[in-house]
């Protein structure tokens, strides 16, 4: 595929360099080339097969809707803009297209989605939760897309809405924690992402797997269908 990626931060550009590892063409457009989506417009995107977005929450919504009006498949990876899903939705349903998004999109965070709920049963048993999460300074959202969805899934399963309580520190690449503690033990299920790589790696795979289809997809309820 040539894919166009948008944003040149660190997750961003590593998806790059995966993308080009797997066998795709890439093109990079970096934010201040784009103001307000303002270097999307039809020719440029009729060259590319797929957009990949991991910009700011700011300028997310400007480029899904460039992206949409050109009928192009977009994947996601910018975290702070949830409260336009909807919007989005109904966009991608009129437009025709296909989309797909992410709180994180690596696998093991997914996995981690998935014991987090599991283990929040504890909450019916005198078990007091919290989550914590670190990343670098430069991070532009707290709490983290990935620990509101941690905290989402465990509201759903368990009732409870858990506490979340940020860092931002130097240049951690993200970890995320929850803790369930009574006056017996505490139980600790973590995720700390070692590099980058398990995100690009992740939203690479997705936009392979979103390239031949139309519909409005969350990478948690997919990530099991990638090759």
């Amino acid at each position: 595929m040539n894919i166009l990626f948008l944003g040149g931060g660190k997750t961003g550009s590593i998806a790059a360099e995966i993308a080009r590892e797997r066998g795709h063409s890439v093109e990079a457009l970096r934010s201040a080339e784009n103001q307000n989506a303002s270097a999307l417009t039809f020719e440029r995107l009729r060259k590319s097969d797929l957009i990949i977005d991991f910009t700011t929450p700011d300028a997310v919504l400007h480029n899904i809707e460039a992206c949409i009006a050109a009928k192009k498949n977009i994947v996601v990876g910018t975290t702070g803009w949830y409260e336009e899903l909807p919007k989005v939705r109904q966009l991608v349903e009129q437009g025709g297209t296909g989309f797909l998004f992410g709180a994180n999109f690596s696998v093991g965070v997914n996995l981690l989605y998935e014991i987090a709920q599991t283990a929040s049963t504890a909450l019916r048993h005198h078990y007091f939760g919290q989550i914590f999460e670190r990343h670098h300074v430069n991070k532009k959202d707290a709490p983290s897309g990935t620990a509101i969805a941690l905290q989402n899934g465990i509201r759903q399963s368990s009732e409870v809405e858990l506490e979340i309580t940020s860092f931002r520190e130097g240049d951690v690449v993200g970890m995320h924690e929850l803790v369930l503690d009574s006056p017996n033990d505490t139980i600790y299920v973590c995720h700390d992402a070692k590099s980058r790589r398990g995100f690009g790696e992740g939203a690479v795979r997705g936009a392979e797997w979103l390239a031949d289809k139309k519909g409005f997809f969350d990478f948690r309820d997919v990530w099991r269908r990638l090759e």
